[in-house]
């Protein structure tokens, strides 16, 4: 482990522990020598982190030190940097626009060490970019999964054939050239796949399936066959 990941577990430790931290308890959770710990306590110390105690008898933390809610080692902030280019390469503009949101919060937030691995820009997310649905915003169908609200969807299959459904959407599917809604069609009382790129129009009805979510996505997964993601309408 990286000095730098060590000393934000050791925090996070401390901040965590009901009673004195031995550094013997705390060298063998990370995995490093005793000697290791009481040079990272002492190195925490000189940043003026409020840590007291001594050999034999353990570390507290003083109440009330502020740090962010949320601390990551090196590795986890490398994994979130890498997780947020991802989204770029979706459809989904509102989650793009919050990716780069979420990217500028984590900067202001942690520490130099962290700072400087998100923004070195060493990982990077590679290939096609899906282009935004014309007939649907997919922010209003991810609304409407957790809210468990039906939609109404103008739709056109693979043969050009157009339809009005009411479905009541449960996942959705990022793929390189669109996005699929999951959905229970109403018209063909089965579970369906929707291509973002064949809808038409959207809109939200106003009636709600309450409570059967869970359901609906049980039963998904559990049909699922060699293809089981493959615009099915």
């Amino acid at each position: 482990m990286r000095k730098a990941s060590r000393l934000f577990e050791i925090i996070q430790i401390l901040r965590l522990a009901k009673k004195p931290m031995t550094a013997a308890v705390m060298a063998e959770r990370l995995e490093v020598t005793v000697r290791s710990i009481y040079r990272d306590i002492a190195a925490l110390q000189a940043m003026r982190v409020p840590i007291e105690g001594g050999r034999g008898i353990g570390y507290i933390m003083r109440p009330g030190f502020d740090l962010p809610p949320l601390m990551f080692s090196i590795e986890e902030t490398e994994a979130i940097v890498l997780s947020l280019a991802l989204l770029e390469r979706t459809g989904d503009e509102e989650l793009k626009l919050a990716a780069r949101r979420v990217n500028q919060k984590l900067a202001g937030a942690v520490p130099a060490p962290l700072r400087q691995a998100m923004e070195n820009k060493a990982l990077y997310a590679w290939g096609t970019i899906a282009p935004a649905p014309a007939g649907v915003d997919l922010a209003i169908v991810r609304r409407a999964i957790r809210d468990e609200r039906k939609l109404t969807l103008s739709y056109r299959d693979e043969m050009g054939r157009a339809t009005e459904r009411m479905i009541r959407p449960i996942a959705l599917i990022y793929y390189s050239q669109t996005a699929n809604i999951v959905a229970w069609c109403e018209l063909r009382q089965a579970i369906r796949n929707f291509r973002g790129d064949r809808v038409e129009a959207c809109v939200e009805a106003n009636v709600f399936f309450k409570g059967e979510g869970d359901g609906l996505r049980t039963l998904w997964t559990e049909s699922w066959t060699e293809k089981p993601l493959a615009a099915n309408a």
